[in-house]
């Protein structure tokens, strides 16, 4: 009996989502060697953002940070609309229909494409795109084979995804527990989310963040909190200035945050999930200042996470120019001017100046999420 190895047993491992798809690539190449390139992208409903995600091909992806509404790209929409794929054997008869990332991917010299939408029990979260540096590849035979790789990389990443959604709905649920107590409001957490992303897709060349960090750093900001459920409300909803014992009971709550991540990660069998360390990072670090007079350890500058600097200025703004039982809202300039004042002291430099370097998108993420009387 001849011996056999099994082509995706890396998949058996505790990998990133990364690199089960590198896996999945390098297998599927054994009989398709011309297959360059397979990318995801997946798509966020509320705000229409179709956003690039993990990708597996030779060298650097030729977008990467990139995003774009799915109303603006005709083509990409029709495939939705008809629940069906789209091959491109030459992608040079686009014309003058180019996108950016069309013109992207001609540029990176590939010269086919292959499109499938990622659904699952009717749910659209994105798509698969298979690429190649030759023309005219994506034979019928070829797709069937493609469809049935689509769909693993679907259910690989709705596997993923779902583990990040049962941590979040269990949180979820214990923060809606403390909304009724602690004045941030579901809307905060939306608007605070999409400002991390703003300032990461800014600052991720120089600190090179790659499309997973973003993601991730996006479905986890508005877990940095958590902690304040073991705050007594005495303390929480005191209007007044807190004593000593009463500020070092709030400035518990970042360690109990990370404790309480920790224990449902456990609890739920989730400490596979990508990411988990910037999790703990964001919930324990977030109230750090540069300077090194914030809690719980006083770090410095650089000595904090990146993650938890950037989360930091996105609350700070979102909480700045929120309305709140006890003040009026900022305007957007109030905001921005006092973050400047403070960069280099609370907050990190980099981090406020790429807060400013987006606001209209800010603006706009303020427009899509706005505030009323229930929050």
């Amino acid at each position: 009996m001849p011996d056999h190895k099994d082509a995706l047993s890396q998949m058996n491992k505790t990998l990133s989502i990364a690199d089960k798809l590198k896996a999945l690539h390098l297998a599927t190449q054994q009989h398709h060697p011309f297959l360059s390139r397979i990318a995801v992208a997946l798509y966020d409903t509320n705000t229409d953002l179709l956003k690039t995600f993990i990708y597996s091909g030779e060298g650097k992806t030729p977008l990467e940070n990139y995003q774009i509404k799915l109303s603006e790209t005709a083509s990409l929409k029709k495939i939705i609309e008809a629940s069906e794929p789209r091959v491109i054997n030459d992608l040079t008869q686009l014309g003058a229909s180019y996108k950016v990332h069309s013109k992207a991917l001609l540029n990176a010299g590939y010269q086919s494409s292959y499109t499938l939408p990622m659904i699952f029990n009717d749910h659209f979260f994105g798509f698969v795109f298979f690429n190649s540096f030759e023309k005219d590849v994506f034979t019928e035979h070829v797709m069937v084979e493609l469809d049935m790789v689509s769909h693993m990389v679907t259910l690989l990443i709705y596997n993923e995804r779902a583990n990040i959604r049962t941590l979040l709905a269990t949180v979820k649920s214990a923060l809606n527990m403390t909304h009724s107590r602690d004045p941030e409001t579901a809307s905060h957490l939306e608007r605070m989310s999409r400002y991390t992303r703003l300032i990461a897709k800014v600052l991720a060349e120089k600190y090179n963040f790659d499309d997973q960090y973003i993601e991730h750093i996006y479905l986890f900001a508005p877990l940095h909190d958590l902690g304040k459920i073991k705050v007594p409300d005495r303390i929480l909803l005191k209007p007044g200035k807190l004593t000593q014992e009463e500020f070092s009971v709030m400035q518990s709550h970042p360690a109990n945050g990370r404790m309480l991540i920790d224990s449902l990660l456990e609890n739920y069998g989730l400490n596979g999930v990508g990411y988990v360390e910037m999790l703990r990072n964001i919930a324990n670090y977030h109230h750090e200042y540069v300077d090194g007079t914030g809690y719980p350890d006083g770090l410095v500058g650089g000595a904090i996470p990146i993650e938890a600097r950037i989360v930091t200025v996105a609350d700070v703004f979102d909480a700045l120019t929120s309305k709140r039982p006890y003040k009026e809202a900022w305007t957007n300039e109030q905001a921005y001017k006092k973050l400047q004042e403070m960069a280099g002291k609370q907050f990190d430099p980099d981090c406020v100046e790429a807060l400013l370097s987006s606001k209209s998108q800010v603006e706009e993420i303020q427009r899509t999420f706005l505030e009323n009387d229930y929050g």
